[in-house]
C-alpha cells in the first residue's frame, strides 16, 4: 500500500497505506468521501482468523475469479505492508514460488514464510525494481501486485495527485519487473487521473478487466484493474 512522491509530498509515497489493509487512513471525512465502517465483518473475521488485514480476503477473491497466482510463480507486491497479501501469495505460489514485496513501512512482525522477502524501501527510488528482481532471485515476476493507495488527507485534489504519483511509480517499473506474458493486478481508486493510468496500463496487455470486489469496504470506490498477456516494453 505504499510508494514515494515529489514537491507534493509530506510523506513519501512508499509510506502511503492501502486503505484496503489494517488500519487504514481515516481523515474527517468531507462531503465527496463516503463514510465506511472500519470494523465491518470481514475486519473482524481477519482478526479472529489471525491474518494481518482484511486485504487478504480481496487476493483470495481476485485468485478465484482470475486464477492469476499459480505453483512456483515469482511474485512482487508493490507496497506490501502490513504483509496480508504476501501472506496469501506465498500460500498460493508454494515452497517453489519466490514472493518479493516492498514498502516504506517495516512489516512486524516478519512473515515466517522462507519464500517471502520484505524489503523497505520507496518505489520512486531508482534500485527499488533492481532490489526486487534480486529478490526474486535475479528473473522478473509472473504476477505483479498492488494493493496500494495514498495516505488520504480529505483534500480531493491533494488525494487525486498522490494517487496519480502512485500509480506512475507503479506504471515505471513493470517494463523492469514484470515478464512478457506475465499478470497484473493493481487497484484504482476514484479520480480522472488515475482513470487517465489505467487506460494507460491497459495497453501493455493483452487482456484487462475492472473488477469491483465483493470483499471491498461498503462505500469505497476502489477497483482492481485485472491484466494478463504482459507485451512487454524497454526498462
Amino acid at each position: 500500500m505504499h510508494s514515494s512522491a515529489t514537491s507534493i509530498r509530506t510523506r513519501p509515497l512508499a509510506s502511503m497505506r492501502r486503505t484496503s489493509m489494517h488500519r487504514p487512513a481515516h481523515p474527517i471525512p468531507s462531503p465527496a468521501m463516503p463514510r465506511y465502517e472500519r470494523k465491518d465483518h470481514l475486519h473482524q473475521r481477519a482478526k479472529k482468523e489471525g491474518l494481518r488485514s482484511r486485504a487478504a480476503y480481496k487476493l483470495e477473491e481476485i485468485q478465484k475469479q482470475f486464477s492469476l497466482l499459480s505453483k512456483g510463480d515469482r511474485v512482487a507486491d508493490l507496497g506490501c505492508w502490513p504483509g496480508g497479501w504476501l501472506e496469501v501469495a506465498s500460500r498460493l505460489v508454494g515452497p517453489g514460488g519466490r514472493v518479493a514485496g516492498i514498502d516504506l513501512a517495516e512489516v512486524d512482525p516478519p512473515i515466517a514464510a522462507p519464500n517471502v522477502t520484505a524489503l523497505v524501501g520507496d518505489l520512486e527510488d531508482a534500485e527499488t525494481g533492481a532490489r526486487l528482481l534480486e529478490a526474486l532471485g535475479g528473473a522478473p515476476a509472473d504476477v505483479v501486485l498492488s494493493d496500494a493507495a495514498p495516505k488520504l488527507t480529505g483534500v480531493r485534489e491533494r488525494d487525486r495527485a498522490n494517487e496519480e504519483r502512485l500509480l506512475e511509480a507503479i506504471e515505471a517499473l513493470l517494463p523492469r519487473l514484470l515478464r512478457p506474458g506475465g499478470s497484473f493486478a493493481i487497484k484504482i481508486l476514484e479520480g480522472p487521473e488515475a482513470q487517465q493510468i489505467d487506460r494507460r496500463l491497459r495497453t501493455a496487455f493483452a487482456k484487462a478487466k475492472t473488477v469491483k470486489l465483493a470483499s471491498t469496504r461498503k462505500g469505497s470506490t476502489e477497483r482492481y484493474l485485472v491484466a494478463r498477456d504482459y507485451r512487454g516494453g524497454e526498462g
